[in-house]
């Protein structure tokens, strides 16, 4: 940790200890000179001893072990991002990730999907469940709302439902493709343990996809271009863009956008007709 970095890290280590609330952590009121809680508490709740927390916010003593930083983290009661910041601060890189079960989605972020007329987009976890989606995603791609939430998953639909496989252009190079991203989500958010049960029930039920995952390939989602063959307009091109949700690291988006007009006119067409059959 450079002299400059210690700074800026003490530096904020102080101010945000400034502005807890003694009573969130059931410290008594009485006596306090200064807002905040003291040195020796956030030390005592971290484990270190007050003398070296004490260096930490002078920016002396060297740069801390990720473990102190963390216990600090947690002593401090910080937010994921504010655990990111002294992290950064402290040892110029982000924390390891910790792969949390991921919550639903805000009105606001679904809002931001229904805001696609016509461009199918859905938001999805780091083991590909599909969480939300729009109204065109359900008519181009798949009505999500007609499966059980644990089938709601891009791999499964992928490897074990034949309808969206007749549509791939090209089945085995989207599967790759599919796997190879997949699997790089999954490390980049620590999910590894939480995709095994998935990986092992499609293991034994595709050998197709038992032998992509031997591979080992990793890709970015990025984006790109898809034709899809829907059986009732037809081909449909589009190109695809994919997008972290900042503030959800579990979370990223998947949108889908006509690559002309008469693609777009098709997509209205699937969505005028879905709506007539739902009444």
């Amino acid at each position: 940790m450079t002299e400059t970095g210690g700074n800026l890290l003490g530096t904020y280590l102080k101010d945000r200890r400034a502005k807890l609330d003694p009573a969130s952590f059931g410290l008594p009121l009485r006596r306090r000179r200064t807002p905040g809680l003291r040195r020796e508490e956030v030390a005592q709740r971290a484990n270190v001893s007050a003398t070296w927390y004490t260096w930490l916010e002078q920016g002396r003593g060297g740069a801390p072990s990720a473990d102190v930083l963390d216990r600090i983290a947690r002593a401090m009661m910080l937010t994921d991002i504010e655990r990111e910041h002294i992290f950064l601060l402290g040892l110029g890189r982000p924390p390891e990730v910790r792969y949390q079960t991921p919550e639903g989605v805000t009105p606001r972020l679904q809002r931001v999907l229904d805001a696609f007329e016509v461009s199918p987009a859905f938001v999805k976890t780091p083991t590909w469940d599909v969480v939300a989606w729009n109204k065109a995603a359900a008519a181009v791609l798949t009505d999500y709302a007609q499966l059980a939430p644990e089938q709601r998953n891009i791999l499964r639909l992928i490897f074990r439902d034949s309808g969206v496989r007749s549509r791939q252009d090209n089945w085995t190079n989207v599967a790759r493709f599919v796997v190879a991203a997949f699997r790089a989500d999954a490390a980049r958010a620590g999910a590894t343990n939480a995709i095994q049960g998935l990986v092992d029930d499609l293991g034994r039920e595709s050998p197709e996809f038992a032998a992509m995952w031997r591979n080992n390939d990793v890709r970015a989602h990025g984006d790109g271009t898809k034709t899809l063959h829907h059986p009732e307009v037809g081909p449909l091109q589009m190109e695809y863009s994919a997008f972290a949700v900042d503030g959800r690291p579990d979370l990223g988006m998947v949108i889908y956008n006509p690559l002309t007009k008469g693609d777009a006119d098709k997509i209205r067409t699937l969505m005028k007709g879905k709506k007539k059959a739902s009444r």
